[in-house]
């Protein structure tokens, strides 16, 4: 070989990257990613908690229209797919909101439908609440139910 071409033959050996760089590199990333799931993850449990608490906000302004349309709210027996479509035991239908109240009803942000109760506890006419995310009553934490 000549002087210029073992020249040539050793730059090309050091461009590229050696085992120990890379792995050095993804060790660093493997450290980043955990501190940001470790940071990122308590945040999505509260946006779910506060989501809930807002959809059951929104099903609650939806009953209250509805019980200045019709003058009462709907029974257990109708439930929340009052605020969707009317129901049968409607004593006049005509005053039913042309649409309904809301255009579908959401689930929770476990995927579950949210539950109503009427009349509600401590003297409330009714109450739109979520199970949590365990989909049990009561609990604690996360897995608290949410009332609105």
């Amino acid at each position: 070989m000549t002087e210029p071409t073992r020249k040539t033959a050793r730059k090309a050996r050091r461009n590229g990257f050696s085992l120990v760089e890379l792995m050095v590199v993804l060790f660093i990333i493997a450290l980043l990613a955990t501190a940001v799931a470790i940071n990122v993850l308590p945040s999505q449990d509260k946006a779910m908690r506060v989501k809930a608490e807002s959809d059951i906000a929104t099903l609650g302004q939806a009953m209250e229209m509805y019980r200045l349309d019709n003058a009462s709210y709907p029974g257990a027996s109708e439930g929340l797919s009052a605020l969707v479509n009317p129901p049968a035991s409607l004593a006049m239908p005509q005053n039913y909101r042309s649409g309904g109240y809301i255009k579908a009803l959401p689930t929770d942000p476990w995927g579950r439908p949210y539950q109503f109760r009427s009349p509600g506890q401590n003297g409330a006419p009714f109450e739109i609440y979520s199970l949590g995310a365990d989909g049990q009553p009561g609990g604690e934490g996360d897995d608290a139910d949410i009332v609105g």
